[in-house]
């Protein structure tokens, strides 16, 4: 059965394309590649050309997110279990895969309406290194477990995770976790080594995308963002943690549009069976409120 592989880059709307360069190398350590497009830049996080396509507009958003496979043969498989499913799709044309810089893609929408594209072939770009926005003592992690995480809006969580299971990501419920609200249960789910690409189930502001989550090759790096941060008094939604279900050290913080951005170090691979949690191993109190994530973990 085909399956995706990875998240593998994401696109973004941004209202201030300044404020988001400046936090992006500065506060995070990403590439900011600019090759003079008008309306967009790029944020690197490893040597492909990207893992970020930033579109300077109207809106704070997600724009689409990129799904893995392996090549064009699993991307015509990926074409017919699509059809058999009645998912409405459409074959990018040769233009917009190289808008992508990918060999092909499909696009399409999930349950709630999160854009969706499904591609193989990135370009990589070997002989133009990665080079951190600020001075790092690694980089992040990457490879077969693609660019982080994302927790995503869902109208319909049933709907959603069955989307996402046809896709080939597995998982299930991981947490039941206070809010003012009452008591939530996220999904999380998985395609690779790390314990989790996607997850939705929290109450969404009316945006896509809740935050989405970069992990450190060393807790170093993940340090100076943190000071970084703190010294820019940027708003911190959960302190410096340890999560139950990844086992990631990690913090939440506002980025430049309104949502949240999650870095960490130290992520396990997915178990072999489920589980949840009602609460992280330490860490993550609640500090600033009303930007998303207002849980108690």
């Amino acid at each position: 059965m085909v399956a995706v592989t990875e998240l593998g880059y994401m696109g973004l709307t941004v209202s201030d394309g300044a404020a988001w360069k400046d936090y992006a190398a500065q506060c995070v350590g990403l590439e900011v590649h600019d090759e003079g497009e008008g309306d967009r830049f790029y944020l690197r996080m490893d040597n492909w050309h990207h893992r970020f396509v930033v579109h300077v507009g109207e809106g704070d958003d997600l724009a689409y997110m990129g799904w893995r496979v392996a090549g064009e043969p699993e991307l015509r498989e990926m074409e017919e279990l699509l059809s058999a499913n009645g998912i409405d799709y459409t074959v990018a044309t040769l233009e917009e895969n190289e808008e992508r810089s990918v060999l092909g893609h499909l696009k399409l929408k999930d349950p709630a309406g999160v854009p969706v594209e499904i591609f193989y072939g990135p370009r990589v770009d070997t002989h133009f290194p990665f080079y951190p926005g600020r001075r790092m003592h690694d980089g992040f992690v990457t490879q077969n477990a693609g660019l982080g995480h994302c927790l995503i809006a869902s109208t319909d969580m049933r709907a959603t995770y069955d989307f996402y299971r046809m896709l080939g990501l597995s998982g299930s419920i991981e947490y039941h976790l206070g809010t003012p609200g009452g008591v939530i249960k996220p999904f999380f789910m998985h395609c690779n080594d790390r314990q989790h690409s996607i997850a939705f189930g929290v109450p969404s502001d009316g945006k896509l995308l809740n935050h989405m989550m970069l992990e450190y090759k060393s807790i170093d790096d993940l340090g100076a963002s943190h000071d970084i941060i703190r010294k820019r008094q940027i708003p911190v939604a959960l302190q410096l943690g340890k999560h139950a279900n990844d086992k990631a050290l990690t913090f939440y913080s506002a980025t430049p549009s309104g949502w949240l951005m999650e870095l960490g170090w130290g992520g396990c691979k997915p178990e072999p069976q489920r589980s949840y949690h009602h609460l992280d191993v330490f860490g993550h109190g609640p500090e600033a409120t009303g930007i998303g994530l207002d849980v108690q973990l």
